[in-house]
């Protein structure tokens, strides 16, 4: 009983307004906020980190295609986030959607899910945000910090999937700075997001700077063969290394399902986050098709699977190109930080829409009452990913985010479908187009990149999967508010 339980839209447009004795959230936000916050969350690691070792190891110059293939999946799956976002403007994302159309249990999968994408996303870039700041104190200050407190203690065999142990102690940079970014969230939404709108003018202005004066230093043949032939394994080179290689850096564009999350902090969200979301996705996508060409066209595919692709790009058109080094070093680390404070942004919200439905502890749903934001919720995430930070390399948690983004894209794209064959006369704000084939694509191209990744990174999504519906079976369903309303009203 329960299981099935669906949340009433006019319930949830009551609960957006926060009528009665709820500490709601701060409205500060516009259609510029907006984007600039999934440009904030979306240019970052999938240009500065995964970029080049997706093209190394697993498509080659073809990443070109990875990235366009993963755009088409975005722009599917962000038209039919836009509806949901301007029909239930509230915070939850992807959750609140699936509470609204498909029930408690998928909901709970989906908010469960959602873990993977933000809190690990948090800890992913800050893990590659670790590595840049280590390479440019080495090369611009002449510091060299120890690598016991740079770096992983744990590490994944490539081979057999097993975690061992490295020798490091803790990756200490990482940790900082999820500490700094967590009390800022802690602070105000306001504040955190004009701190965002900076770093994304620096950062998009040097990868317009990467991308001009990169293209100058492009050597054609290393575009040559443009899909390496398949090495005989799934997934390196060849077409399946393509659709391998979108999976991974399909990590990159999780930026635009941020915006959603903030929808209970939005002006007019209505109107708003449908701009936000496919603004974002739209700017985003044709800079990261560029710099990737630019990036493997200057430097060979082979040479890119390092920590900080874009140094050894600028290194390989030697000395005229030197000025920019500081530039984009200053810009990756600028860049990457403001990834992780919308990850840290997000994950607190969908955690406070999951309290307030009874399926997580009420600390989850506690909001400041001087600064109106969900401080419990923001300081366990911080500590949680800081954690998650100090002791995982990059590649363990990028596959495990982009394959927990994708499952998140699928669900949506079907609560699109069928909302609207339940409930078409429903008042829509935003309209996805050419429905039922946008949503169709969206799971199937989805669901194809999802196949790409490898077989114990499914393998650990089941696993977090099956722990997700043991604490709903265990604490959730006997504390649901909905379904406890729907007992009481027969």
């Amino acid at each position: 009983m329960g299981l099935w339980s669906k949340k009433n839209l006019d319930q949830l447009m009551r609960e957006s307004e926060g009528t009665g004795d709820t500490v709601t959230l701060k409205r500060t936000l516009g259609a510029m906020n907006l984007t600039l916050l999934g440009i904030g969350a979306i240019i970052g690691a999938g240009i500065f980190v995964l970029t080049g070792t997706a093209a190394a190891q697993y498509a080659g110059p073809a990443i070109v295609l990875s990235f366009v293939l993963a755009g088409f999946g975005c722009l599917f799956a962000g038209l039919c986030y836009a509806e949901f976002a301007s029909m239930i403007p509230i915070a939850g994302s992807a959750y609140t959607y699936g509470y609204a159309t498909l029930g408690e249990l998928i909901a709970w999968i989906i908010g469960w899910d959602l873990i993977l994408e933000y809190l690990f996303a948090a800890s992913t870039v800050a893990v590659g945000w670790s590595a840049n700041v280590v390479a440019f104190l080495k090369d611009f200050m002449g510091i060299e910090l120890p690598a016991a407190l740079t770096s992983a203690p744990l590490v994944a065999d490539k081979a057999t999937g097993a975690i061992t142990a490295t020798g490091a102690i803790i990756n200490l940079p990482a940790v900082l700075l999820i500490g700094v970014l967590t009390t800022m969230l802690v602070i105000g939404i306001q504040e955190s997001a004009r701190l965002n709108n900076l770093i994304v003018f620096v950062k998009v202005a040097i990868v317009f700077l990467v991308i001009g004066f990169g293209f100058m230093y492009v050597t054609p043949s290393n575009w040559v063969p443009f899909i390496p032939e398949n090495t005989g394994t799934f997934g390196e080179y060849g077409w399946s290394g393509i659709v391998r290689a979108s999976g991974v850096i399909f990590f990159a564009y999780i930026g635009f399902d941020a915006v959603s999350t903030a929808a209970q902090e939005a002006k007019n969200p209505q109107r708003d986050l449908p701009i936000g979301i496919l603004a974002s996705l739209a700017v985003c996508t044709v800079l990261y098709i560029l710099m990737a060409l630019v990036m493997t066209g200057v430097a060979h595919y082979s040479e890119l699977n390092v920590a900080n692709p874009v140094y050894v790009t600028i290194a390989k058109a030697g000395p005229a190109l030197a000025w920019l080094k500081a530039l984009v070093g200053i810009g990756t680390i600028a860049g990457l930080a403001s990834v992780v404070l919308v990850m840290l942004l997000g994950q607190p919200r969908i955690f406070l829409a999951m309290s307030r439905d009874g399926l997580l502890p009420p600390v989850f749903g506690r909001v400041h009452p001087r600064f109106q934001t969900p401080y419990l919720a923001t300081i366990i995430t911080g500590v949680v990913a800081g954690v998650i930070a100090g002791a995982f390399p990059i590649d363990i948690l990028g596959e495990l985010v982009s394959i927990g983004t994708l499952l998140a894209f699928v669900i949506v794209s079907a609560g699109v479908l069928v909302l609207r064959y339940r409930s078409p006369n429903l008042h829509r704000p935003f309209r996805t187009p050419f429905v039922p084939v946008v949503p169709v694509l969206a799971i199937l191209i989805c669901g194809y990149m999802m196949s790409g990744l490898p077989a114990d990174t499914w393998l650990r999504l089941l696993i977090w999967l099956a722990l997700g519906l043991a604490i709903y079976f265990f604490y959730g369903r006997h504390h649901s508010k909905v379904a406890r309303e729907e007992r009481e009203a027969r």
